[in-house]
């Protein structure tokens, strides 16, 4: 099996470039953010405090979460209910980031993604997938580009959705997640060794793309 790692900070496109990526390729897209962002929003409808490690280890256990693909696109289900619109706002966009950095949502969250690329070629992407959850992987890109740049498309497409934000609300936010994925103990955002750094902030989306499957093809 073939193992595609793509990490990188928000906003970078990440999701909707892997997404394509192993669409042409014909492999398993695993959304890991998804993963992190439905841990999120469990705590919140629970009532918990999303930096609080004991309040949200004390929902682990009875975490129900399910991935279901169709096609090339894949669902996220929460306790049965399919959340992968729900979990894209700002507000579990930022406690995504807090779960994150708890070290028993890592363990929880990364044994789950390596059993799923155990019997498929997958491209995978999240912020530690390279450095890792899956270190061996054939194929590593750590994708980025600036803080302007990254804030300008998730700007754009919260307001596609219709929610009510504005620009500087959205960097901020960009600027503290930045913070937090790079700063938290456990797995921070890094590039990992033998990555190869692909800068999308001049690329419009299908040049990102041809750029990552040209390289992903060239090294597999």
């Amino acid at each position: 099996m073939t193992k595609v790692a793509i990490d990188g900070p928000a906003g970078a496109g990440k999701s909707t470039i892997s997404k394509k990526v192993a669409s042409r390729l014909g492999f398993v897209y695993i959304d890991t953010g998804a993963m992190y962002r439905t841990v999120g929003l469990k705590a919140v409808r629970c009532g918990i405090d999303t930096t609080d490690a004991e309040g949200v280890t004390s929902i682990l256990p009875k975490l129900d979460i399910d991935i279901r693909h169709e096609g090339v696109e894949q669902y996220i289900y929460l306790d049965g209910e399919n959340v992968s619109d729900k979990i894209r706002t700002p507000e579990i966009s930022m406690a995504a980031s807090n779960v994150s950095a708890i070290p028993a949502v890592r363990v929880a969250m990364v044994d789950m993604q390596r059993k799923l690329a155990e019997n498929h070629d997958v491209v995978m992407d999240g912020r530690d997938i390279g450095s890792f959850v899956l270190p061996d992987a054939e194929v590593k890109i750590f994708l980025t580009a600036s803080v302007d740049a990254r804030a300008q498309r998730r700007y754009q497409e919260l307001m596609g959705k219709g929610e009510v934000v504005s620009f500087d609300e959205v960097k901020k936010d960009m600027i503290q997640r930045d913070t937090n994925d790079s700063t938290r103990a456990a797995s921070p955002l890094v590039v990992a060794d033998g990555a190869q750094v692909i800068d999308t902030s001049e690329l419009n989306l299908e040049e990102s793309i041809e750029k990552v499957v040209e390289y992903v093809r060239s090294n597999i």
